[in-house]
C-alpha cells in the first residue's frame, strides 16, 4: 500500500505546499509518503530540496536503518518541535488536565503523538508503570503519528522512560486508522495537539469528524475540551505594509509601478491569516477594540466544517482598521480549571475564567510554535470614528478562519477580495510586499541600475531570479534593450505579470521575456552576449531559507558564464558574510536541551532536534533561519564584523574566512548572529544589508553550546573579552559550516 503524507511546516507557510487534513506533523519538510504497514518495515521517502539549483530528490528514510540518523536530523532540527518541548506552560496545563481527566484505566488514542508525552502522561494517570502489560484495550494507549523520524525517535524516548510496552505506537495518519485492525476497540479518551497558531490550520476539525466518526466511543472524555478563538481591530502602519502594494506605491515617485492604477490586485499576499509574534509590533500597533469573541470548537463533539457568525464591535478609539490580531484560548479539561493562552501579552487573562482553583497559563515566556494570527483588512483599511460599530462577519472552513466588515453608519462594507482570476496575478510573501514599499530601497536599487548604465548601456539585460521589481525597472530604464528573466519560482505566472504591467510603466511588451537557463544557453541563443546580469537576490517559495541559500544567485551567474560579454556587469558583484554576537535569552531558552519534561526524561533526543545546551561532546546545534526582530528579548554585544567574501565576478567556487568579534558589552551572549551584505557595485558605494535591523529577511543563528558571559576590556576579568568565527561554505550543497572559540 502506498500512503501519501503531506506535512504542514509551522517554520513555512503551509500553503506552500499540497493540503491534507489529518493530524499533520510540526515539520518543515514539505512533502514525503510512506511505503509499507504495521506487518512490515516501513520506509519514507522525503523530499528534499537543493538550495543552489532549486532541484530536488527523493531521500530514503528506513524504519530499522540507522544510518538514516544524520538525515533524520537535518529534518528534524527545522521543526518547531524543540521550541514546543521546551514551552513549559504547555507541558504543564497539559499534565494537569490530564491527571484530572483521566482517572481509571481506559483506552486512551493520542493523535500527533510526535515525542510521546501525552501518552506517557496518560498512562502515568492511569497508575501504571511497565511491569505488567494490560489485557484488553481498558490502561491502553494507541499513539498515532505519521512522520516516520518523529515516530523512531518515540521510541528511543518510551524506552528510555520504561513506557515501551504501555503505549502502542500507529504509524499512520488517524484517518488511516481502524478499529479491529490498528485498535481492538474505541478509545474512552482523545488526548491531541494538533494546533497551529490560527488553530485549525494542521487539521483540527477533519481529524477531529474522523476521529468521532470512527475511533472514538459515544461522548469521550477529550483534552484539551474547548477552544476559543479571540480577535481585536487595529491600527498599524507596518502591518499596512506587508499587504497594501498599491496604495503604499503612490507615494513613491521614482517611475515604477508594479500595481498600476487599473490593476490594484497584480500584485498581492495571499487570502489567509498570517501568523506572527505581535508583541514585536507592539509600538506601532495602536488598538481600536476590546477583544471579542468569534468561535468555539468543542474537542468533544463532532465538529461542523463551515460556520459563519456575525458579530458587532464598537471601536474604543477613532483610527483606521488595518488588520485583525487574533489568538486562541485553550479550556484543556472538562471543568474548565486549566487554561493555555496564545495571547499578546498586552492581553490580561479574561475575567470570566479567573477563579481560585483555575490556572491558566498566559504568554509570559516567548515561544515559537504559537503566535498570533493577523487577517489584513483589503487595501488601505477602513477608517471609523470612536464608539462606531463595525459589522464583523467571521466563517471558518475546514482549515482556516477569514472575516468581511462594514461600518454600520456607512454601510460600506470591505469584504473578502475576489482573488483575480487573471493570469498575470503574483502572491508575494508580506515581508516582500513591505521590501518593494521601502523608498529607500527601491532608491538604491534604480541607483545601481544606471550607474551601471553609465559604463555601458546593456543590448541584453539577465534578471536570475524572481524579482518582479527589477525585471520591470530594467525594461523602464532601458529602453533599447532587452530584458530576460529567468524566474525560476514564477514562471508563466511571471510571463503574464511582466506583458500585463507594460504600458504602465513605458516598455513595450516584446521588450521582455521569460527563458530558462537551458534556452539561454542554446547554440540559437548563444550567440547573444549578455552585458547586465542581476538579482535581489530573491527565489520565489523559499520563505524560510537560511541567507547563504540565496548564493544560487551566484550559482546561477555561473552557470551562464559562457555566454556574458567581456565588460559584462554583475549585479550585486559580491556579498559579504557578515556576523554579530547577541544576547538572545528568549531564542536560547526555547532550543535548549531537554531533560526532565513533566517527569520524564527526553533527553535522549537533544541531538537529533538541534538542541543547544549540554550537548555531549563533539556534537553542535546547527545554525538556523529566524527573524531576529521577532525572537524576543534581543541585544547586540559586539560590533558587526566581515567574516568571508563571496566573490561574484568570479565562478562559484569553495571559500572560508574567519574574523575576531570584540564584545563591546557586559551580559551575556546566547550566539552569533550571520547574514550577507549585498555590494550592488564595484565601488560599493550601494550596499544592501539583510542583517538583524531589517525585517524583510531571515539571519542565520548559531546558538552556543552555552550562554556565555562576555564584556568589554574595563569589564571585570573573569568575562570573555573576544571570540573567533570561522566559516567555509561548499558550493555542492550550498551548507556554510560555522565554527567559533572564545579567545
Amino acid at each position: 500500500m502506498l500512503t501519501m503524507q503531506c506535512l504542514f511546516p509551522k517554520t513555512l507557510n503551509p500553503n506552500s505546499f499540497l493540503r491534507c487534513f489529518t493530524n499533520t506533523p510540526k515539520s518543515c519538510s514539505p512533502k514525503s509518503f510512506t511505503v509499507g504497514s504495521m506487518s512490515s518495515v516501513s520506509r519514507m521517502f522525503q523530499l528534499k530540496v537543493d538550495p543552489l539549483t532549486g532541484n530536488t530528490e527523493w531521500v530514503v528514510i528506513e524504519e530499522e536503518d540507522e544510518a538514516s540518523g544524520d538525515s533524520m536530523k537535518q529534518l528534524l532540527a527545522n521543526t518547531s518541535y524543540l521550541d514546543m518541548l521546551n514551552d513549559t506552560r504547555r507541558n504543564k496545563a497539559y499534565r494537569e488536565a490530564i491527571d484530572k481527566t483521566i482517572t481509571k484505566p481506559c483506552h486512551v488514542l493520542d493523535i500527533g503523538a510526535g515525542t510521546g508525552l501525552l501518552s506517557m502522561m496518560s498512562a502515568r494517570a492511569m497508575g501504571h508503570g511497565d511491569s505488567v502489560e494490560s489485557s484488553g484495550s481498558k490502561g491502553m494507549v494507541t499513539a498515532c503519528e505519521s512522520y516516520l523520524p518523529m515516530v523512531k525517535l518515540m521510541r528511543k524516548v518510551l524506552h528510555a522512560n520504561g513506557m515501551q510496552r504501555k503505549i502502542r505506537i500507529i504509524n499512520k495518519r488517524s484517518d488511516e486508522l481502524e478499529v479491529g485492525v490498528d485498535m481492538p476497540s474505541r478509545a474512552d479518551v482523545l488526548v491531541s495537539e494538533i494546533l497551529d497558531s490560527e488553530l485549525l490550520g494542521e487539521g483540527l476539525i477533519p481529524t477531529l469528524q474522523h476521529a468521532h466518526d470512527k475511533l472514538l466511543t459515544h461522548n469521550p472524555k477529550t483534552v484539551p475540551y474547548r477552544a476559543t478563538i479571540y480577535g481585536q481591530l487595529v491600527e498599524s502602519t507596518d502591518l499596512w505594509k506587508l499587504h497594501d502594494l498599491f496604495n503604499n506605491e503612490k507615494g513613491v515617485l521614482d517611475g515604477i509601478r508594479l500595481v498600476p492604477e487599473e490593476m490594484d490586485a497584480a500584485v498581492c499576499v495571499k487570502h489567509q491569516q498570517f501568523s506572527m509574534h505581535c508583541d514585536a509590533l507592539k509600538e506601532d500597533i495602536k488598538l481600536l477594540s476590546e477583544p471579542f469573541k468569534v468561535f468555539d470548537f468543542d474537542f468533544w463533539r463532532r465538529p461542523d466544517s463551515y460556520r459563519e457568525t456575525k458579530l458587532s464591535v464598537k471601536a474604543t478609539d477613532t483610527g483606521t482598521i488595518h488588520a485583525i490580531i487574533s489568538w486562541w484560548l485553550l479550556q484543556l479539561d472538562e471543568g474548565g480549571t486549566v487554561f493555555y493562552s496564545s495571547a499578546p501579552k498586552w492581553i490580561s487573562c479574561p475575567a470570566n475564567v479567573e477563579g481560585p482553583n483555575v490556572s491558566i497559563s498566559c504568554c509570559d515566556n516567548w515561544c515559537d510554535h504559537w503566535k498570533q494570527c493577523v487577517w489584513f483588512i483589503p487595501m488601505k483599511g477602513l477608517s471609523l470614528l470612536k464608539d462606531e460599530n463595525v459589522s464583523l462577519l467571521a466563517a471558518h472552513t475546514d482549515t482556516s478562519i477569514s472575516y468581511e466588515m462594514e461600518t454600520l453608519s456607512q454601510n460600506m462594507k470591505l469584504g473578502r477580495s475576489e482573488l483575480s482570476t487573471q493570469k498575470y496575478q503574483i502572491t508575494l510573501p508580506p515581508e516582500k510586499i513591505s521590501l518593494y514599499c521601502d523608498v529607500s530601497w527601491r532608491c538604491s536599487m534604480l541607483t545601481a541600475i544606471k550607474n551601471a548604465m553609465k559604463q555601458k548601456m546593456p543590448s541584453l539585460c539577465v534578471v536570475v531570479d524572481d524579482s518582479i521589481f527589477l525585471a520591470v525597472a530594467l525594461a523602464h530604464l532601458t529602453k533599447g534593450s532587452h530584458v530576460i528573466s529567468l524566474f525560476p519560482g514564477l514562471q508563466e505566472r511571471g510571463v503574464h505579470y511582466l506583458q500585463a504591467v507594460a504600458a504602465s510603466n513605458g516598455y513595450s511588451k516584446d521588450q521582455v521575456e521569460v527563458q530558462k537557463i537551458c534556452e539561454l544557453l542554446t547554440s540559437q541563443n548563444s550567440k547573444r552576449k549578455i552585458d547586465l546580469i542581476v538579482g535581489e537576490p530573491f527565489y520565489y517559495g523559499n520563505n524560510s531559507v537560511l541567507p547563504w541559500h540565496y548564493l544560487r544567485f551566484w550559482k546561477e551567474r555561473s552557470l551562464l558564464d559562457s555566454i556574458l560579454s567581456e565588460d559584462a556587469v554583475i549585479m550585486p558583484c559580491k556579498g559579504l558574510l557578515k556576523a554579530c554576537a547577541m544576547y538572545l535569552p528568549d531564542l536560547w531558552r526555547s532550543h535548549r536541551c531537554l531533560q526532565n519534561i513533566e517527569g520524564f526524561d527526553h533527553s535522549v533526543v537533544n541531538s537529533t532536534l538541534g538542541a543547544c545546551g549540554g550537548l555531549p561532546s563533539g556534537q553542535e546545534n546547527p545554525t538556523l533561519p529566524f527573524s531576529i526582530w521577532q525572537c524576543g528579548e534581543s541585544k547586540e554585544m559586539s560590533d558587526t564584523v566581515t567574516i568571508m567574501e563571496f566573490n561574484f565576478l568570479k565562478l562559484i567556487n569553495s571559500c572560508s574566512g574567519k574574523a575576531k568579534v570584540e564584545f563591546i558589552a557586559r551580559g551575556k551572549c546566547h550566539g552569533f548572529v550571520l547574514w550577507i551584505d549585498w555590494v550592488m557595485d564595484s565601488e560599493e558605494s550601494i550596499v544592501l544589508s539583510t542583517g538583524p535591523e531589517q525585517r524583510y529577511w531571515k539571519q542565520g543563528v548559531k546558538l552556543l553550546k552555552e550562554p556565555l558571559a562576555v564584556g568589554s576590556h574595563s569589564s571585570a576579568t573573569t568575562d570573555c573579552h573576544s571570540a573567533e568565527i570561522r566559516t567555509s561554505f561548499d558550493p555542492s550543497t550550498g551548507d556554510l559550516i560555522v565554527d567559533y572559540a572564545f579567545l
